[in-house]
């Protein structure tokens, strides 16, 4: 694995962080076998630390279970920062609530120990393709009215007066697709395949958090959501706000 001195080549780079020594050589070892270059660490902090210094890592593995700074809560700050690189969140198959809520907080995809190293590398290069696809020249794009924010599908971002927040790959899919569907059922499968860019392999359940946290942030209260709606056993409603384009 690199050395932190060694400057960043053309090849994908993947942070991972394990407090397990073992698996973390092992695993660290086998992405970099298939063509990933691999930073490894053990704890948060010093994951925050780097990418505070300018690290700019194509993705992270991230261990849920830390000592010290839990990997919940590493993720929480990155994306409280802005920061949307995709986070792949590695947990034990007993920790369901903590991966949902990993997946609320912002994780984009979770891996359950003990599990396949080979899926594990085709889910990164999936996110990270996902990730990266350049965007197609827009067409001009009518903002969308949501309570008080604003859409904007060309620059990916909503707003509220001075306040601008730009939406990861993945939200601003499903955002963009619910609302070009206002008042239509959009199933959840739907959701999936555009914001997973075809990627098989990711979990259906990653589109449940991020129209989580699309509602966090765009709804006045998130447990009573008035514009993105749950339709129970199918997928979710948007309702626009009158005058929506």
């Amino acid at each position: 694995m690199i050395p932190a001195a060694e400057h960043r080549t053309a090849r994908r780079q993947v942070h991972l962080v394990e407090d397990d020594a073992e698996l973390r050589d092992m695993l660290g070892g086998y992405l970099e076998r298939h063509g990933l270059q691999v930073r490894a660490m053990d704890n948060a902090e010093e994951l925050l630390r780097g990418l505070g210094g300018g690290l700019r890592p194509d993705l992270i593995l991230l261990d849920l279970g830390l000592r010290g700074m839990s990997g919940l809560e590493a993720c929480r700050q990155l994306r409280a920062a802005g920061n949307h690189v995709p986070i792949v969140m590695l947990t034990a198959r007993s920790d369901e609530v903590d991966r949902v809520v990993g997946l609320e907080m912002g994780a984009d995809d979770y891996q359950c120990k003990p599990f396949s190293a080979r899926e594990l590398v085709a889910r990164i290069n999936a996110l990270i393709r996902r990730a990266q696809r350049p965007v197609d020249e827009p067409a001009p794009a009518h903002e969308v009215r949501i309570g008080e924010y604003r859409f904007n599908p060309a620059t990916r971002s909503v707003s509220r007066g001075d306040e601008v927040r730009t939406l990861s790959p993945a939200e601003h899919a499903i955002l963009d697709e619910l609302c070009a569907n206002a008042g239509r059922v959009v199933l959840r499968e739907r959701l999936h395949e555009v914001s997973h860019a075809g990627d098989s392999t990711a979990n259906l359940r990653s589109v449940d958090g991020i129209v989580v946290r699309l509602r966090r942030l765009l709804e006045p209260d998130p447990a009573d959501p008035r514009h993105i709606q749950t339709v129970r056993g199918e997928g979710y409603l948007f309702v626009a706000h009158s005058g929506a384009r």
